[in-house]
């Protein structure tokens, strides 16, 4: 590997690389266009278009392309060459700033939610000079918003930056109060991935899992992650490998690849990068994905990143670690005594009064057809949104609320008892992997998104709550005399500590009394996807969103469209597959396995009339009442899953799916699982999870 110093972000056209190849003039344009919003000239956009194609010839590309994220989640893009011919047969390379401002893909062809129909194809990309532009596979790719031809937003980016602004704007109304100068105020990421690593030839085996993304039978395997040997254990060499290209092609790409290791399930693993804006730090894990996706393959390995690939063990997430900068300085840092620190707890209590004004659209961001089979169980929160602070915390909320001093404890020094191993200061707070929202010292980490998914819609509800709950403070505030500001500042931080006191929970999420306390509390408990949505198309979601001009109606409603459709879609294709699978798979294998033990215990009979064949002609029986238990459940699925394809609303569908086809679903898989157990493992159709998970 080369030295990181040398190929960390070659291949991007950062700050570093703008400064060295710009006029001192238009970079410092570009950079106030960049750090304060400020309206992008035409003409310098000329001369960043001429100086990006140079650089990107230079580092090999011959084409460009508009990189977006359309409403399906992932990225698009759509390549054109530098090439423009000239009269006297040659051609030259050019790249001017209207290309690179503006682009012209096919909207008709994109989720819309009814915002285009096919033959209203005219859409826009627009360049985000925020998020820089980076070379990969000999393309320039340029991060731009969506948009349709009537301006809507069409894409996961433009919302996530209107939802920045308004923290920038009211984040700077409250800094004004503490006698601080308006900052630069952004909100900040660190998104960490789960994904696993399996063998490209079982996954050629497993029409599931090329189809799905995930398993829809399988047995457990004998050993899965009870003995908890592969979390943080050695890698092996296949993977390392993998890793190791991985995090080369990361920092070319100024991704700020950090930590790798081994996840709790068997070929499971994690890589988390350093924090980022938002939206820089959302466009880096897109990138992430696809990069492990691709690479995977040049070691015979396949990345799965959906969000419960295997059942009885580990899903996979993607923490969404959050905090806002001023300037880069955090103000969620708590500092060495919270009590005093007025601006920091004037923060804290906005996200409190965040997260439970908005929980219901907070579940909604992380709600997927995949992500309902890993919520609740195995390291994943519930699907009830609460908020854990720790203990050092947790102790100053509480002397908030009840209007009494607290002091804070000094941190405790650790000393193992071994002369020869340092000691070191224990944290003020654990960790609690129950809960969807915890605090973990200078940012909160928002467990709840699934490993597949686009962190753009949790970070923009995120933002726009937050900038709602600013906002209040700020308009009583800002009335207040300056005399009097801390003391009413903190009568309100009292105030909104105790209104909304109900969504902090320090337990275990997973304990049986949890759902019914919640619910004794108010607090929402949408466990499918079908059931979350939706609260996005609420009043109270519609002026939120509408406030601070994140979304307008129309565009709220789409994206409500959007999701619904993906979710019913998804659920057809898994109801296909697993229909397909017992007809043509499984069913012929456990019929055929049924006929060769009929077929022995007959031969047996014809040459020992008197043998004990008891075992054989259980296991027989066994097999055909599994046939016919496997009939049933197929047969129930086929007539319920035609009946809701009949259904054109798109909600009612859903909710048929979540509630009604799912617990089917589950009974054919469980059917099908203990004839895993019966069949021999030549007649069984597909690599088992023992295969699958231990690959050599």
């Amino acid at each position: 590997m080369a030295k990181v110093q040398d190929i960390y972000g070659q291949m991007v056209f950062d700050e570093h690389t703008m400064q060295e190849r710009l006029p001192s003039a238009t970079y410092k344009q570009l950079m106030r266009t960049i750090k304060d919003g400020e309206p992008l000239d035409i003409e310098v956009a000329n001369v960043v278009a001429h100086a990006m194609k140079e650089w990107a010839i230079e580092q090999g590309a011959t084409h460009y392309t508009h990189w977006f994220q359309p409403l399906s989640g992932i990225t698009s893009e759509k390549h054109d060459s530098f090439i423009d011919p000239i009269s006297d047969g040659h051609a030259i390379m050019s790249f001017s700033g209207k290309e690179l401002i503006q682009g012209e893909p096919d909207a008709s062809s994109f989720p819309s939610g009814g915002l285009r129909a096919t033959f209203e194809a005219r859409g826009y990309t627009a360049w985000d000079p925020t998020s820089f532009a980076f070379i990969k596979d000999e393309v320039l790719c340029i991060p731009t918003a969506f948009c349709s031809y009537n301006g809507e937003a069409l894409d996961k980016k433009t919302p996530l930056l209107r939802s920045m602004r308004a923290v920038d704007d009211q984040a700077n109304r409250v800094l004004a109060l503490f006698g601080e100068p308006h900052q630069r105020v952004v909100t900040t990421l660190g998104a960490e991935q789960e994904y696993f690593l399996i063998s490209e030839k079982d996954y050629e085996k497993r029409l599931d899992l090329v189809l799905t993304g995930r398993t829809l039978f399988g047995y457990s395997p004998c050993k899965g992650q009870e003995l908890e040997d592969h979390y943080f254990g050695a890698i092996r060499p296949t993977v390392n490998n993998f890793m190791k290209e991985l995090d080369e092609e990361l920092w070319k790409l100024g991704v700020p690849a950090k930590t790798k290791h081994n996840e709790v399930a068997p070929c499971q693993h994690e890589l988390a990068p350093l924090f980022a804006n938002a939206n820089r730090a959302v466009d880096q894990n897109l990138l992430t994905m696809e990069e492990m996706r691709l690479l995977a393959s040049h070691y015979g390995l396949v990345c799965l990143e959906h969000e419960k690939p295997f059942e009885h063990i580990n899903g996979s997430g993607k923490h969404n670690n959050w905090s806002i900068a001023a300037d880069d300085k955090n103000l969620l840092e708590p500092g060495e005594n919270p009590m005093s620190n007025l601006r920091f707890l004037v923060f804290l209590a906005g996200v409190i009064q965040a997260v439970d004004d908005y929980q219901e659209l907070l579940r909604m961001s992380a709600a997927s057809a995949g992500n309902d089979h890993r919520l609740g169980a195995n390291e994943a929160p519930p699907a009830i949104v609460s908020m854990f602070l720790g203990d050092e915390l947790g102790r100053v909320v509480d002397a908030l609320i009840e209007g009494r001093d607290y002091k804070s404890h000094d941190r405790v020094e650790m000393d193992l008892g071994v002369a020869e191993l340092p000691n070191f200061l224990k944290d003020n707070s654990d960790r609690n992997r129950t809960s969807p929202f915890a605090f973990t010292g200078n940012k909160f980490e928002f467990r709840m998104p699934g490993s597949e998914q686009n962190l753009s819609d949790a970070n923009m509800v995120l933002n726009t709550a937050m900038a709602k709950s600013l906002k209040e403070f700020a308009d009583q505030m800002e009335a207040v005399p300056a005399e009097e500001f801390r003391t009413a500042a903190l009568s309100y931080v009292r105030r909104t500590l105790r209104d909304h006191q109900r969504i902090i929970f320090n337990g275990d999420g997973y304990s049986e009394e949890w759902p019914e306390e919640a619910a004794r509390r108010g607090l929402a408990n949408h466990k499918t996807t079908a059931d979350a949505l939706p609260c996005l198309v609420s009043q109270k979601a519609l002026d939120l969103f509408a406030e601070f001009h994140v979304l307008d109606e129309a565009e709220v409603r789409s994206r409500y469209e959007v999701k619904l459709e993906k979710y019913n879609k998804t659920m057809n294709i898994e109801i296909r597959t697993m229909k397909r699978l017992v007809r043509r798979d499984y069913l012929p294998a456990i019929n055929d396995f049924a006929a060769e033990i009929a077929r022995h215990i007959a031969e047996v009979r014809a040459i020992m009339p008197n043998a004990d064949l008891t075992n054989q002609e259980s296991k027989l029986e066994a097999l055909l009442e599994g046939a016919a238990d496997i009939n049933r459940h197929l047969g129930k699925l086929h007539e319920l899953h035609h009946a809701s394809l009949e259904i054109e609303d798109q909600q009612e569908r859903a909710n048929m799916n979540a509630h009604q086809l799912v617990p089917l679903m589950g009974a054919l898989r469980d059917a099908v699982d203990e004839m895993e157990l019966i069949v021999e493992r030549e007649h069984w159709p597909v690599p088992t999870y023992n295969e699958i998970l231990f690959y050599a």
